[in-house]
């Protein structure tokens, strides 16, 4: 199947970054002072590696502000992402909440029991058909392993930019440096087209596109509403982009447009219109 492909090479762009950092820091050591310190700090981003792949969902729910979801604060949410996990054939993601108020949603984790964190926003604005569709899409993340690698992306990419956040007069040169080397790493680790898939993948555990269609519909036209702060590294993350495109966040945008989406799934269904009529 397509879908194990895309598993098979996000686990092996993850080992590729694994590999180029040692890689990196063993060279930086071994001209400092030769073999001795090479190892040794190949062995230490050994273990940052390590300590990024078992606890990254944790610093990343940690960086958003994100908590567990009870299930019996919202039963309908845990049933709707574990009756799509068991046709996805995946085990029941575990569920969080943001307390914002934009709608929004993003997945987590390393392997196919991943996390799936939905805004306060999200639960209050998004009809049961368009929430399972976004669940939909979280879980195609999941399932591809796109969450491996977006989230393993996502703290390097912050790590750099809170590195810049010196204060003085060095900020504002090492954003400027650092900034572009982040989404440099952002770009090169993450394609659009996993946007393209995973919305595709939506749509078939859902049994049709137009669930997420609406979705994304909507999920647009609240963030020209709802003002919305945090890390731009934080882009790859989630449903749709909700940051503003320009500057330093402009440099991190790695979703298609919702325009494009939008027309690919409702393509997915080309005779939607005379439904809707008919209906």
């Amino acid at each position: 199947m397509r879908w194990r492909l895309v598993v098979a090479w996000n686990v092996l762009k993850a080992c590729l970054l694994v590999a180029a950092g040692c890689a990196l820091v063993g060279v930086i050591g071994y001209e400092i002072a030769g073999y001795r310190l090479a190892s040794l700090l190949v062995f230490f981003a050994l273990l940052v590696a390590g300590a990024a792949y078992w606890y990254g969902d944790r610093v990343v729910l940690g960086m958003v502000g994100a908590r567990e979801l009870p299930i019996g604060e919202a039963p309908a949410v845990h049933a709707a992402a574990a009756s799509l996990a068991g046709i996805a054939t995946l085990p029941k993601p575990r569920m969080y909440v943001l307390a914002d108020g934009l709608p929004r949603a993003f997945a987590v984790g390393r392997g196919p029991r991943g996390g799936i964190a939905v805004s306060r926003g999200l639960l209050a604005a998004a009809p049961p058909a368009e929430l399972e569709g976004v669940l939909a899409h979280e879980l195609a993340h999941i399932r591809n392993r796109d969450v491996l690698v977006q989230t393993a992306a996502v703290i390097v990419a912050a790590a750099l930019v809170e590195t810049s956040r010196v204060g003085g007069w060095l900020q504002r040169a090492l954003l400027f440096v650092l900034g572009p080397v982040a989404a440099a790493i952002v770009h090169l680790l993450l394609s659009p087209k996993r946007e393209f898939a995973a919305d595709r993948a939506a749509a078939e555990l859902c049994g049709s596109p137009h669930g997420l269609a609406d979705a994304l519909i909507r999920l647009e036209r609240a963030a020209e509403l709802v003002e919305f702060r945090a890390s731009p590294a934080t882009e790859p993350l989630y449903t749709f982009n909700p940051f503003v495109e320009e500057g330093l966040a402009g440099l991190f945008v790695t979703h298609p447009p919702i325009a494009e989406r939008v027309r690919r799934l409702r393509a997915l269904d080309p005779d939607w219109r005379e439904k809707l009529q008919a209906a």
